[in-house]
């Protein structure tokens, strides 16, 4: 009797522990699924905020379209409406966490390191200026390779200027020029960069960087250039010229101190000075090196037709400089220029290139 007592105890014994093991696995799956589902409503919990954040600004845009709000107060309720729903996705999104600490904490199949569930979100309203230009609210997932851009001293832009172009002699007026006023042109394209002087104004900015000038004179009555000795002159062609040009093609690099008022632009995370649509003067020079001397001839003997391009061998300045100044109003300029290096070298009167045109500043 007494060993068919201790069997059936040992079997008794046996069943509990196989039910207490099948409700642990019973459990830990529970205990996994629950995680599983918990996950996912973190998920669900910010698409549904970003989702009526979305409807609240475009209510507050309607708004703004219909002049029934300032741009102003449009962006402070925007400011507001994000930072309420930021703190609504940490609030519910801190009840999920606390749960999913009790269900991994006794849930043998996930560790510490899984446990720590990527909680950061971003909030963007409205694109601007630069890429980084959006309200930003709850914790932030920052990208290491980006760099926010804070206050920016120095732009650049693309210049470019055209317009009349002529010679002043040595002992004698304009008016006595003896090259075409309106055929005689000038062209010129380069880059500049734009530096702030003072740190915090913008009244006074640093103007510099390289053009290419191309310098065109048209001789009047028939004339073209030769040279004789180290003498450059004009002289009579023979034949009956359509067209009697001279090109120099000069590398410079110009400095000018730029003048006038500017907007200070000042966002959440950046501030820029603005020059647009502003009023600007701009004083400096040039110097640089003459890369290309060509005359151009076009005329007929005996019905054919002749154009002839001689290039170099007339004698002109390899290093040229001058003084240049201009006058704008936002992006385009009355500019004027003038050669004090003479166009030709030991020479008994001196000839100095002088341009006016216009200029745009593509900033």
């Amino acid at each position: 009797m007494q060993t068919i007592t201790k069997y059936l105890a040992l079997a008794v014994l046996c069943l509990n522990v196989h039910l207490i093991t099948a409700q642990d696995t019973i459990s830990n799956t529970n205990n996994q699924e629950q995680i599983k589902t918990l996950r996912a409503l973190k998920d669900k919990i910010k698409t549904e905020e970003r989702e009526l954040l979305k409807t609240e600004v475009e209510a507050i845009n309607k708004q703004l379209d219909g002049n029934e709000i300032t741009f102003q107060e449009a962006e402070k309720l925007k400011k507001e409406a994000a930072k309420k729903h930021a703190l609504n996705i940490e609030n519910r999104i801190a009840i999920i966490n606390n749960k999913l600490s009790l269900l991994q904490r006794n849930d043998s199949v996930y560790n510490s390191e899984e446990a720590e569930a990527d909680d950061q979100f971003v909030f963007r309203i409205g694109k601007g200026e630069t890429d980084d230009e959006f309200i930003f609210f709850g914790t932030k997932r920052r990208d290491k390779h980006r760099h926010r851009k804070y206050d920016r001293r120095t732009t650049s832009d693309l210049v470019l200027a055209f317009g009349l172009n002529n010679a002043i002699v040595e002992g004698d007026n304009l008016d006595n020029s003896p090259y075409k006023f309106g055929g005689s042109r000038f062209f010129e394209i380069g880059w500049a960069w734009k530096t702030r002087v003072f740190k915090n104004s913008n009244f006074l900015r640093f103007k510099y960087g390289y053009s290419f000038q191309i310098n065109g004179l048209k001789p009047t009555d028939n004339q073209y250039f030769v040279s004789q000795g180290n003498q450059t002159m004009l002289d009579v062609f023979p034949e009956n010229l359509k067209k009697s040009k001279l090109s120099i093609t000069n590398l410079v690099f110009p400095v000018h101190f730029e003048f006038g008022p500017s907007k200070k632009i000042e966002k959440d995370d950046y501030f820029r000075y603005s020059t647009r649509n502003k009023f600007k003067i701009g004083l400096g020079g040039y110097a640089g090196f003459n890369i290309g001397t060509r005359q151009k001839l076009k005329y007929s003997v005996d019905g054919n037709r002749q154009k002839d391009k001689i290039k170099g061998g007339l004698n002109t300045t390899n290093l040229v400089y001058g003084i240049s100044s201009y006058i704008a109003v936002g992006s385009t300029a009355l500019y004027v220029k003038y050669d004090l290096s003479p166009i030709f070298k030991d020479q008994i009167a001196d000839q100095n290139n002088i341009s006016l045109g216009v200029r745009f500043d593509m900033d």
